[in-house]
């Protein structure tokens, strides 16, 4: 009889936030159509590793399984990106996991993302409509601005990018591509443009535009394909046309 087709995954654990990294092999059974998260599901219903010794569950994060939650980024095969379209029979064994290092890590695949939260706080990424009265529909957007801002709105928070950005890092405060995308916009949006100035505010001190490197590593590693490059340029363009505009003075928003 021929051997059973098995996966093989080495995956970088933490027991806790301030104890040492360190790596676990396991081997489990091969299934077709097989994912990453499949796989540590798999892990999990019978936590044994490749040594055949009882272990604790590898811990990770994860909500939609369908890439738009964003929660469960990690490292797969040296490289930052959504464990749940990481198929199994596209990667080369044994497969590596790792947790992204840009973020404190919480437990094993889990990191605590707040940093890149925060930073979307620091620029306002929302529109400002709640109030006591109705405000109405608002003004309409015209289709063809409308249809690149829909590419912008795609950002799912995974902090693939930041991961991937050589600029973000514990030596650094740059608040990283994400936030910067989706300053332009909100900006873009005829209701969210009221607070334009006031966001490019945020983008134009320490830690904003001034600590992009312009790698490109964003671009090539966002899941959805955000450009986010192209955005990073149009925001300094506009960062410039608001500096000319405090220090000269204007009316216009």
């Amino acid at each position: 009889m021929s051997e059973k087709k098995t996966i093989r995954l080495i995956v970088t654990r933490q027991d806790r936030p301030d104890s040492a990294p360190y790596e676990e092999e396991f081997e489990i059974p091969y299934r077709p159509n097989m994912n990453v998260i499949s796989a540590l599901m798999e892990i999990r219903r019978n936590p044994v590793n490749a040594k055949g010794q009882k272990t604790t569950p590898v811990v990770w994060e994860m909500n939609c399984l369908e890439e738009v939650c964003g929660a469960c980024s990690m490292i797969i095969n040296g490289k930052p990106r959504q464990a749940c379209t990481a198929l199994i029979d596209q990667l080369e064994q044994p497969i590596r996991l790792e947790p992204m290092r840009t973020f404190p890590v919480v437990r094993d695949l889990q990191v605590d993302r707040s940093r890149m939260f925060d930073s979307l706080k620091k620029v306002k990424a929302w529109i400002p409509i709640d109030g006591t009265y109705d405000l109405g529909p608002g003004p309409r957007m015209p289709e063809r601005k409308r249809q690149w801002a829909y590419e912008l709105s795609k950002c799912m928070t995974c902090g693939v990018c930041l991961e991937a950005c050589p600029n973000v890092n514990s030596r650094s405060n740059f608040i990283g591509p994400a936030p910067l995308s989706q300053v332009r916009l909100f900006n873009a949006h005829p209701t969210g443009a009221m607070h334009k100035a006031e966001r490019l505010h945020a983008i134009m001190g320490e830690g904003g535009l001034e600590g992009c490197g312009n790698s490109q590593n964003c671009v090539q590693s966002c899941p959805k394909g955000i450009p986010l490059t192209t955005s990073i340029a149009a925001l300094n363009r506009e960062a410039t046309i608001q500096m000319f505009r405090d220090f000269f003075g204007s009316d216009e928003v």
